[in-house]
């Protein structure tokens, strides 16, 4: 199938699974369960599961053997943004086309349903099948590892403290390794260590998610200046306006889309190891490049 009949029917079945996975709305206390599955549930692009499935594949693995961590990934990027919208972090009103969870749900709700999303994550990880190689230690480790402090929090972190600060393209690196490139990476890594991966598929795909990431990132920022509120689904201008530290204000636009096409290259030059099977990985590099939301 085309990449965009890929994407649609990867992001399908991850969508299946977390609504298997996840309790059930009206399941006793209703409201913390609406309010993950109101978070879960509000059309966002599934892109580290589809990539988990994907690495999964270049492996030689089953989909359905990757399904596990693939929703777990996302239940951890959902908890990360339902967190960071808070009026405490990053106060947005949007997300993903709507209102934000701590606006229907409340803030103390909103902080629970972080919590719940991300326990939830490593309860559902657990199930992932063991191979050879990889048994559900490795597993926890690596996606523990990527959303602890040293990581997603420690990004986050660093993201608060350089408000209103002149950082150096160095320190930005810094933060963007440690959010969106880590997650990115855990997921490839995950979907991969169910295909019982090689150590060099297993670098490779590594080298994979961390230029992807910060290309992601990247392309990210640039939006966030040359995109409106609708087309985003979340707050235009919201960087610039609370004078956080992006690409576009540390190199410029211009510099920023050739910072992305050569992190791009060098995602894909990563996949060398991989052969053949990497194409579809290939095929979700160019396209996250090109993406205009």
């Amino acid at each position: 199938m085309d990449l965009k009949a890929y994407l649609a029917d990867r992001a399908a079945l991850v969508d299946a699974a977390m609504d298997a996975y996840l309790p059930e709305a009206k399941e006793r206390p209703s409201t913390i369960h609406e309010a993950m599955r109101y978070a879960i549930f509000a059309g966002g692009k599934r892109l580290r599961p589809v990539l988990c499935l994907a690495a999964a594949e270049a492996c030689g693995g089953e989909t359905a053997d990757a399904l596990a961590p693939a929703c777990a990934v996302e239940l951890m990027h959902t908890y990360s943004l339902v967190h960071d919208d808070l009026p405490a972090m990053d106060d947005d009103d949007l997300r993903r086309g709507r209102p934000t969870c701590h606006k229907v749900y409340g803030e103390g709700m909103a902080v629970l349903c972080g919590d719940a999303l991300l326990t939830e994550a490593f309860l559902i990880l657990s199930q992932a099948p063991v191979t050879q190689r990889y048994g559900t230690r490795h597993y926890i480790t690596e996606l523990a590892e990527t959303g602890g402090s040293r990581k997603l929090i420690g990004g986050q972190v660093m993201d608060l403290e350089g408000e209103g600060k002149k950082l150096t393209k160095k320190e930005l690196i810094r933060i963007h390794e440690s959010k969106t490139a880590a997650l990115l990476t855990a997921s490839l890594r995950l979907g991969a260590m169910t295909a019982n991966a090689t150590p060099a598929k297993l670098g490779a795909l590594t080298s994979f998610g961390y230029n992807l990431g910060l290309a992601f990132q990247v392309i990210d920022d640039i939006l966030d200046v040359t995109q409106s509120t609708e087309v985003l689904g979340k707050t235009a201008g919201k960087d610039q306006a609370v004078e956080k530290a992006t690409y576009p204000a540390i190199i410029g636009l211009a510099a920023s889309r050739k910072e992305a096409a050569k992190l791009t290259k060098a995602a894909m030059d990563s996949l060398k190891p991989l052969g053949k099977k990497a194409k579809r990985l290939e095929e979700i590099a160019a396209y996250l490049l090109k993406r205009e939301y």
